[in-house]
């Protein structure tokens, strides 16, 4: 007997494996002080991570990769393979030359964890996709988080053990899903993915006849505003922590205790979200946490100066609780609107697109962070309102689509 469920283990394999992201964030300090790095050098490190995620992904969903093999397989070696280049960052990088492509083959690994995890739970729990998808978010928030926590656990130790710890949870997120496989509710890996509109002599990649679909369509557009202001966001946070009142008002908790404080409760967010869209729909959920996010990036950006240290925690508390709420609610959208038979190549590819998306924004609120400081977050603010606005626009023209994830 499994002392967890499936899903439940596939989250926490989800964990582990996603605290690979951000390992490089959680060292930024030990990093400035070796190699003089500078916030746009450490926005390099991070779009690595996202040109290699963007390559994997386009690779397994243009390919067909992702539904011609076990999910499971795919992330049991994608883990291990993160873990190793992930070592070999922490123990054999010299330099940010080396560092940028160990950090983009740790980003191609990562395209087999994030959506194959995802494919993983619609292959279990089919029926509630929104509050399962939760979870898996959640605990991609908490991965994302770790690596600031175990900086500010093992303070004393040198960077590249706190970051080989990271290596470490891949193993073991492997490990549990080599031996979880496959749910019972998808098809079998084919050999082929069948492309019903192809002319002979034109081959069309199936997964492209996704965004025919009105609801994939819309889902795919509000996940690309989100995905505009939640990685750049992810990114910056240690950088306005450390450049306004929070640092001096609260010290005994540090840049990495507060950076992680204020990325972790984004997992809180993502729970009540999936909690939520068992009663009210999963296209509610995620308009009003880009909503939400969308008015803490406003208000941020209009009053960083100006507000007591306690208020602006709190709104970088609910700012970061919000702006990972919508993630899993468009992935339950997308996965639920398209054939099952395409749904990890159509999850595949709305991860690179929207990675894409994150690669732009975090080199500009970076690059412009030096410039500006806080007042670089204006940049996240075109996101959520693009996101919002393709939504709602895009179901606007198929007005008998509904929400299908209650």
């Amino acid at each position: 007997m499994r002392l967890f469920g499936p899903v439940t283990l596939i989250a926490l394999a989800q964990l582990f494996g996603t605290s690979l992201w951000f390992s490089a964030n959680g060292a930024a300090d030990d990093l400035a002080l070796r190699w003089q790095v500078t916030a746009a050098d450490m926005g390099w490190l991070t779009n690595a991570v996202q040109c290699g995620f963007i390559l994997g992904t386009l690779t397994l969903a243009l390919g067909g990769i992702a539904d011609r093999f076990r999910a499971s397989r795919i992330f049991a070696v994608s883990a291990l393979a993160g873990a190793l280049f992930n070592g070999c960052f922490a123990w054999l990088a010299d330099g940010l030359g080396s560092a940028l492509v160990f950090r983009f083959l740790v980003g191609i690994c990562l395209a087999g964890i994030y959506p194959m995890g995802m494919k993983l739970v619609v292959s279990w729990a089919p029926e509630r996709a929104g509050a399962a998808l939760a979870l898996l978010v959640a605990m991609l928030t908490l991965g994302t988080a770790l690596p600031h926590g175990l900086r500010e656990v093992g303070a004393t130790l040198p960077w590249q053990w706190v970051v080989s710890v990271s290596s470490l949870l891949a193993l073991l997120a492997a490990l549990w899903i080599a031996r979880l496989g496959e749910g019972p509710y998808l098809p079998q890996p084919a050999r082929t993915i069948p492309t019903p509109h192809s002319r002979p002599g034109f081959h069309t990649p199936a997964v492209l006849q996704a965004f025919r679909i009105p609801m994939f369509r819309a889902a795919a557009l509000g996940y690309f505003g989100h995905m505009w202001e939640l990685y750049a966001f992810w990114t910056v946070v240690p950088l306005v922590v450390s450049s306004t009142l929070l640092i001096e008002q609260f010290p005994g908790m540090g840049v990495a205790g507060l950076s992680f404080g204020i990325i972790a409760i984004g997992a809180l967010g993502c729970v009540v979200g999936g909690a939520l869209s068992r009663k009210i729909g999963s296209a509610p959920v995620a308009l009003g946490a880009l909503a939400a996010s969308g008015c803490c990036a406003l208000i941020f950006a209009l009053l960083w100066d100006a507000l007591p240290a306690i208020s602006l925690v709190i709104l970088l508390l609910i700012w970061g609780a919000t702006v990972i709420a919508d993630s899993p609610q468009f992935s339950a959208l997308a996965a639920a609107a398209c054939p099952r038979q395409l749904v990890g190549a159509a999850l595949a590819i709305q991860n690179a697109i929207g990675f894409a998306i994150s690669v732009i924004s975090i080199a500009g609120v970076s690059a412009l962070f030096e410039l500006s400081g806080p007042d670089a977050v204006w940049l996240l603010l075109p996101g959520p309102v693009f996101g919002l606005l393709g939504f709602i626009l895009s179901l606007r023209r198929s007005p008998t689509v509904t929400d299908q994830n209650r």
